[in-house]
């Protein structure tokens, strides 16, 4: 039976990845306003969301990483390095 969760059981890659990019901003950016950014795209998404992106309990789809991408103005490669 195949698995899609990464070898540390997380079900995405850039989760870690978000949070310091978020953590990073000046001033930090909160979980709500990365959502309500994201919502801005039409993309479906509230701070329970990006709580389980983060923390890797949420899969990630492209669309959702493409927007996250532009919102923090890195590559996608950034994000999922």
């Amino acid at each position: 039976m195949f698995k899609n969760k990464g070898t540390n059981g997380k079900n995405n890659i850039c989760g870690e990845n978000i949070y310091k990019l978020r953590k990073q901003q000046s001033p930090k950016m909160s979980q709500r306003i990365l959502a309500e950014k994201l919502q801005l795209f039409g993309i479906d998404v509230d701070k329970n969301a990006i709580q389980r992106i983060e923390s890797g309990q949420r899969f990630v789809t492209d669309i959702e990483l493409v927007k996250i991408a532009e919102i923090f103005d890195v590559s996608i490669d950034e994000l999922v390095k």
